[in-house]
């Protein structure tokens, strides 16, 4: 994977402490990391394991596997076996559960203790947690709050901040410390609240995301809006971001939240402009190839797919290569510089060409 880490002078990052997932690190000054869960039949061992790999080769950097029975353990266990990424087990109801997958050979566990059982329960999963040396990521929802923090009659940051710390602190007097935590609701308001007030108060790494944030439109809108707020505050530890899609889009969408800000960038950066009445070729459709070859051929370049004379020669020139288009025609330039002049069914080809140029001698 293809990754330029570039931090942002103006965002000063939360300090917290340094957990390892399965050989990535959450925390401290660790990059801010990017995950997604698969939507598989975790019982279908080659289903998961081949969404996995394709969540890996877009960027995912930790993956969560849902096991909701225990005839699904021994799929899971193959899973855990041969995933090139670090697999979090993501556990409701049965800290038994809870507990066969960290020894079926989970790199992390998710639950939340608010519905996993009495506190008895997850003493146990701490327990087995602590044996094994992975870390418990506390998950707490507005949508599965524990009871007893549902019905009182408080703000809805404030009830999920309350049972997370209740929680945290639970577990640090078992003297478990490898924790990280989330607080999540579909509400943008109410969960940037919450991480704002859980920020302030504990140094646990902080998994960062708005739940069920809807489908790719409205998904990516709220997640954007959410996550960018926090990681701009410098709160954010690792993200997924949470659609109602093919969890691919997930992981494309988290580390377009990432670049934009800033902070890490996967692959190249893609500047287009707005169609207008002056553009005088598919740039839509130029756009969108450009943007679907780069997925599957990563680089670290900034490219300009441009559509009229306005601003078109101007960006294009400051990209590392760009086309400038005009009627039926672009004109490509590299490092600035006008290279050539292609008709616009081998705009895409002769962009990829320069890349290729470009990227050869530092792949070398």
């Amino acid at each position: 994977m293809m990754d330029t880490s570039r931090a942002d002078a103006g965002i000063q990052r939360r300090v917290t402490r340094r957990l390892i997932v399965g050989g990535v690190a959450v925390g401290g000054d660790a990059p801010v990391t990017v995950q997604s869960m698969t939507n598989t039949d975790t019982g279908d061992h080659e289903a998961t394991l081949s969404q996995i790999l394709r969540l890996s080769e877009v960027g995912c950097e930790i993956v969560r596997v849902a096991v909701p029975h225990s005839r699904d353990l021994g799929a899971f266990k193959r899973v855990c076996a041969d995933s090139p990424i670090p697999v979090v087990a993501d556990i409701h109801f049965d800290h038994a559960l809870a507990i066969s997958a960290i020894q079926s050979g989970a790199s992390a566990v998710r639950i939340n203790p608010g519905n996993i059982g009495s506190m008895k329960a997850v003493d146990a999963v701490i327990e087995e947690a602590g044996a094994a040396g992975i870390p418990i990521r506390i998950g707490v929802n507005a949508g599965s709050l524990a009871k007893q923090y549902h019905d009182m009659d408080w703000p809805l940051p404030e009830k999920l901040v309350a049972s997370a710390l209740e929680f945290v602190e639970h577990f640090e007097s078992r003297g478990f410390y490898d924790i990280a935590l989330s607080a999540k609701a579909s509400s943008v308001p109410a969960t940037v609240a919450a991480y704002r007030m859980l920020s302030a108060r504990t140094d646990c790494p902080l998994h960062i995301g708005i739940t069920e944030a809807g489908t790719i439109r409205s998904g990516t809108v709220k997640s954007a809006i959410g996550l960018g707020i926090l990681l701009a505050e410098g709160i954010g530890d690792t993200l997924r971001v949470s659609l109602t899609a093919d969890p691919l889009e997930e992981v494309l969408v988290g580390w377009d939240i990432l670049a934009a800000l800033n902070i890490r960038r996967r692959g190249a950066e893609v500047i287009s402009c707005p169609t207008c009445s002056r553009c005088r070729v598919d740039l839509i459709g130029i756009a969108e190839e450009v943007e679907a070859r780069l997925i599957q051929a990563p680089s670290d370049l900034t490219i300009a797919v441009m559509g009229c004379v306005v601003n078109g020669p101007g960006e294009a020139r400051e990209a590392d290569i760009g086309i400038a288009a005009g009627d039926g025609v672009g004109v490509i330039f590299v490092k600035g510089v006008p290279a050539r002049k292609v008709s616009e069914d081998q705009i895409v080809e002769a962009l990829f060409d320069e890349i290729k140029r470009l990227d050869s001698p530092r792949s070398s």
